[in-house]
């Protein structure tokens, strides 16, 4: 088998992921365990989903990651995307299993932008009458 190429986005968060054969890794920009870089079990379940969804075995696949931009949520969820295109990309019966849940949409919600005489993107200054 030869390495899996795919990418992931979420907010403005990209991951890009190659997935081989191996021992069960997932290394995070040249150097962190998924679980060093992901302290909280909230983000690492993200990160573990596709394979706890398709009861996928990933001791036999390492997964090494760069991921730029965002916080640790978008970055959590966008190598959870590129993940789960990856297993795709193997095993393509796994189709059904992964669009269930939904772990092969791109989310595309992002930050609204602020707007001129306003506080926020939709909150205004507060009103006085007098």
């Amino acid at each position: 088998m030869e390495i899996i190429n795919s990418t992931g986005k979420r907010k403005t968060s990209i991951a890009r992921i190659y997935l081989k054969k191996g021992t069960g890794k997932i290394i995070i920009n040249n150097n962190k365990d998924y679980k060093e870089y992901f302290p909280t079990p909230t983000l690492q379940y993200y990160v573990t989903q596709p394979f706890k969804v398709t009861d996928f075995d990933f001791s036999k696949y390492d997964i090494y990651a760069n991921i730029q931009g965002g916080g640790v949520t978008g970055q959590s969820q966008a190598l959870r995307l590129a993940i789960s295109k990856a297993l795709l990309s193997i095993h393509p019966e796994l189709k059904p299993a992964l669009r269930k849940d939904g772990l092969l949409t791109r989310d595309a919600r992002i930050v609204e932008r602020k707007k001129y005489g306003r506080k926020k993107a939709r909150k205004r200054f507060q009103f006085t009458k007098r």
